[in-house]
């Protein structure tokens, strides 16, 4: 169903794909949009799990579209550095696919909105979470993704780098 990588020495192994999925502090979500054209838009989220969440306002282009159609990709770059001199980057992503659902269960959603505070904001106090939580309670919606597959790939110079052990 999906696709192998065609480059395959570069793919990284799921537990480095995962690294990079949690390490990220923002993705790009894409979903299909309005008349056919693809919609990808940044957004702050967490993976945990084979589960991607992120919150937003309960109206908007990426809901219209989710509702249409749950199928979705999610994209973090983990690296990207510039190498001038040889006109290329050495970089490391991930790229995960899956189907999106609007939490409508209270439980669920408090405890995805908890782990988005306890990841931005590690050093407030669990009350402090909890607070901040219930003030954006009524206005704010909470997505989860449902990991269906994912793949990890970087640039060949970091991966003869580290079969070098540089």
């Amino acid at each position: 169903m999906f696709r192998s990588m065609r480059r395959y020495p570069q793919l990284l192994s799921r537990e480095e794909t995962e690294a990079v999925l949690k390490s990220g502090s923002n993705g790009v979500l894409a979903v299909a949009g309005d008349e056919g054209y693809p919609y990808a838009v940044p957004i702050s989220y967490v993976y945990e799990e084979g589960k991607i969440w992120f919150h937003g306002a309960k109206t908007g282009h990426k809901l219209d579209a989710i509702r249409a159609c749950d199928k979705v990709s999610f994209c973090v770059v983990d690296q990207d550095r510039v190498i001038q001199e040889t006109y290329t980057t050495h970089f490391r992503s991930a790229i995960a696919f899956g189907r999106a659902r609007v939490l409508t269960d209270d439980g669920e959603k408090r405890a995805a909105l908890l782990k988005l505070a306890e990841k931005y904001s590690p050093d407030m106090t669990m009350d402090s979470h909890h607070q901040a939580i219930d003030r954006e309670w009524k206005p704010v919606c909470v997505v989860e993704i449902l990991v269906e597959h994912m793949t990890g790939k970087e640039a060949i110079e970091l991966v003869r780098a580290r079969k070098q052990g540089l």
